[in-house]
């Protein structure tokens, strides 16, 4: 796999598809392409005729990190996902899509370099400004119950605890996709970020489609109406069973495709100077 060399961690990642627009796929927090490949969750799946790029973000999978919880924070995710594009798709327009933490990484890129970003597609937006504090709170308990008990602890913990009725029903236990050791800093690192200020997000005038499903504190519904409310250029779909999650991936690539042709003949943009790989 070709991995881009950062300065305090190694990207993997891989691409697929020769021609059409630009896409890059992000997971969440502890999980990577390995895991959402297990457990089926796919949002590019129809995409045809695209180039799509798929990553493991630091500290996740086959990537590498430090152990540094400020290294975790949304903000560094973000520039590691601009460095990335430059690699690979130097000078040209990609659509994001990101699930999760995903979600949070693209919501800082994309105010930073907005000219990079033909579209946005916004999957289960997680706890954001009000909400994050408690959430915060969760993550050093489940750093503090890696750390004293164990990850099979913590995957037991998930594993009793309810689901949003929306998320696949036969879905398999997994284990989160981080080295143990340091999976309590990659928590860490989460408890301590946040998206930019609404007035930053309320002057993204990119085209963003926000998913979201219902009865998930993680990834609340309020999350995505305020986004919804503040980007200019939105749509907000809400589902409420698995069947409404099964038509999502149809839904990206109308999107992803839409934005494309309103990219066509736009001349490219210069790549931006200064990125320390």
């Amino acid at each position: 796999m070709p991995v881009l060399r950062r300065r305090d961690a190694a990207l993997d990642f891989d691409l697929r598809g020769d021609t059409g627009p630009a896409v890059v796929q992000l997971h969440g927090l502890t999980s990577s392409r390995a895991r959402e490949d297990l457990i089926a969750v796919d949002l590019v799946g129809e995409l045809t005729g695209c180039r799509v790029l798929r990553y493991d973000a630091r500290g996740h999978g086959r990537s590498t990190g430090p152990r540094d919880a400020a290294a975790y924070a949304w903000p560094r995710l973000a520039d590691d996902l601009l460095a990335l594009l430059d690699h690979v798709f130097p000078g040209e327009p990609v659509h994001g899509v990101g699930s999760s933490m995903g979600s949070g990484t693209l919501l800082h890129a994309a105010p930073t370099d907005p000219a990079r970003f033909a579209g946005l597609t916004l999957c289960i937006p997680p706890t954001v400004w009000e909400t994050r504090v408690a959430q915060g709170a969760a993550y050093e308990d489940c750093a503090v119950v890696v750390e004293t008990q164990g990850v099979d602890a913590l995957v037991e913990a998930g594993r009793a605890a309810p689901h949003p009725p929306a998320e696949r029903p036969d879905k398999p236990v997994t284990w989160p996709d981080v080295a143990i050791d340091l999976l309590p800093t990659v928590f860490r690192g989460a408890a301590l970020t946040d998206l930019p200020d609404r007035s930053v997000l309320a002057g993204l005038d990119v085209p963003a489609l926000i998913l979201a499903w219902i009865e998930d504190p993680a990834h609340p519904v309020s999350t995505s109406e305020q986004l919804h409310d503040l980007l200019p250029r939105s749509e907000l779909v809400v589902a409420r069973t698995h069947p409404d999650v099964r038509l999502w991936p149809g839904m990206v690539a109308q999107h992803v495709h839409r934005d494309g042709e309103g990219q066509r003949g736009r001349p490219s943009f210069a790549a931006q100077p200064g990125q320390e790989p």
